[in-house]
């Protein structure tokens, strides 16, 4: 049971990687468009002025936040084609089928129910427990509708596409079977999904109260549960009644009323007050955006194992840059937050105490925006109201203790954290070699006859560095006839074996799967 469980979680993590490994890329490419439109630098460099030039800059960053906001259409598809043993690009392409199928199920019952929430002229939909995705409103499950439907979709894919029919129902057989079972599943899924994730997105509305009424402590809740709902979009529920309804302050202006926390802010900002009000604290869950993700990068750089720190580096600085600049965290996010979840637990304890200080110092800077916006506000604003100074220590203090942290439990814990899932532990450098595919089919044919021959190999996969492979009967692998192809060690995991190919992996894969479908001819 224990083995089938461990088994389950790694192939879950390794599916849930696919979706995810072009975030990196895009994290530069969005550094690039902050840097080109940020009010600060065009004043700095006129040349930034020129429309083109903004045009550009506006491109870049709204097509990689399309991405960033669409993470759950992106899960729906990369899962079950990560899944699939054989077929991925139909697994992938039912994937999305089933998902618009989800979406369409979720409106048409909002709509038939008359529960379809109006939008806000600022907010839009935020707050009210409702998202717009593909441009249908549908129940906001942020990306874990998009998770647990692609893992739905490569369960029954696997089950399903090799049945085959008779007669006239021919047709029906393979993957038009599967996609006829996921077109019911996703109905199914929609229907139940409407019913019961209001009711969590109540219970955590519900909380909003009690963070009011518990002063020090409820800020501390208000950043924790910010942080650790991020994964299933109810973080919304949690920032949106303070920032923009009197549950984050009402400020009396003359004959005008204004409430909620951002907007008391910014009239506060022309006010001659001596320092903000308590509601600034509402705001501050941008703090840890700013300072805490270059803790918890740089983290990740320190523990990556040594040859693979180029590669982390390359990788995790745009993320960091990202955070910091745009205030945009779900890359580095969702980089930890399923192969190491205890990580995540503990960065949101950090993040709710790091509020509840800026309230204990008595530190009224503005943090709800990215770096070089906090920056030029607070500094304008002045340090009386503000004591914007005791804000730069408090984040540098948070950026040592998310490193310290992080770095100890990912030691501790052999998080596989970006850089440390592949390491080569019995290396021999000498005999790392390149297999030359072109030549040498041989090797490939090695690789085939130790792992027990065709006919006991279920999957195939590879990621960085390693081989995947699972086998029907783990008694009829021979590690030596596996080792008559060059490669720089074996871990076997019951009927999972891993073999250290390098970065030559993705060619060995590929050379496999080619002579295990010539042996089908």
């Amino acid at each position: 049971m224990k083995e089938k469980i461990l088994g389950g979680l790694e192939t879950f993590a390794k599916a849930m990687v696919q979706p995810l490994m072009y975030l990196s890329s895009a994290g530069i490419l969005m550094v690039i468009g902050i840097l080109l439109t940020n009010d600060m630098l065009v004043g700095l460099l006129p040349f930034l002025k020129w429309q083109p030039i903004q045009i550009f800059g506006n491109l870049i960053y709204d097509s990689v936040m399309s991405i960033i906001n669409n993470l759950s259409v992106i899960f729906a598809i990369g899962i079950p084609a990560a899944l699939a043993k054989k077929e991925k690009h139909k697994a992938a392409l039912i994937g999305f089928m089933s998902y618009f199928i989800y979406l369409i199920t979720s409106n048409t019952m909002l709509t038939s129910l008359d529960q379809l929430a109006q939008a806000n002229e600022m907010l839009g939909l935020i707050g009210t427990g409702q998202a717009t995705i593909l441009g249908i409103q549908v129940v906001d499950t942020s990306v874990f509708g998009g998770i647990i439907l692609g893992c739905i979709t490569g369960y029954v894919f696997n089950r399903t596409s090799q049945k085959t029919f008779k007669g006239a129902l021919q047709i029906y057989s393979g993957a038009n079977f599967s996609f006829i079972c996921m077109f019911f599943m996703s109905i199914l899924f929609g229907v139940i999904m409407n019913f019961i994730w209001p009711l969590a997105q109540q219970g955590i509305a519900s909380l909003a109260n009690f963070i009011k009424n518990t002063g020090t402590f409820g800020l501390f809740l208000y950043g924790f549960l910010e942080r650790i709902l991020v994964p299933t979009g109810l973080h919304h529920l949690i920032y949106t009644p303070f920032q923009f309804s009197d549950l984050g302050g009402v400020l009396q202006v003359g004959s005008e009323t204004v409430a909620g926390a951002y907007a008391i802010v910014m009239t506060e900002m022309n006010l001659p007050i001596e320092r903000f009000s308590d509601s600034i604290y509402y705001m501050a869950i941008g703090f840890t955006k700013m300072f805490g993700y270059i803790g918890i990068g740089a983290a990740f750089i320190h523990t990556a194992y040594k040859h693979n720190k180029k590669k982390v580096k390359a990788a995790i600085i745009p993320l960091i840059v990202t955070a910091a600049l745009a205030s945009v965290t779900e890359p580095l996010d969702f980089m930890f937050v399923f192969c190491a979840p205890l990580l995540f637990v503990v960065h949101a304890v950090i993040s709710g105490l790091f509020i509840a200080l800026l309230k204990i110092f008595d530190v009224t800077a503005f943090c709800g925006g990215n770096l070089l916006v906090s920056i030029i506000m607070n500094t304008t604003v002045g340090v009386e109201k503000t004591h914007w100074p005791i804000m730069m220590i408090l984040g540098i203090v948070q950026i040592i203790v998310y490193f310290i942290v992080f770095s100890f439990l990912i030691k501790k814990f052999n998080y596989k954290t970006p850089g440390r899932e592949d390491e080569i532990t019995t290396i021999d450098k000498e005999k790392i070699q390149k297999i030359n595919l072109d030549k040498d089919d041989k090797y490939i044919e090695n690789i085939v006859n130790g792992l027990g021959g065709k006919e006991n190999i279920n999957t195939v996969e590879n990621c960085i560095t390693r081989l995947r492979v699972n086998v029907k009967c783990e008694s009829m692998i021979n590690e030596d006839v596996i080792n008559l192809t060059p490669n720089s060690g074996i871990v076997r995991k019951g009927k999972d074996i891993q073999i250290i190919f390098g970065l030559n992996v993705p060619d060995v894969r590929r050379a496999l799967e080619d002579y295990l479908e010539v042996c089908e001819i």
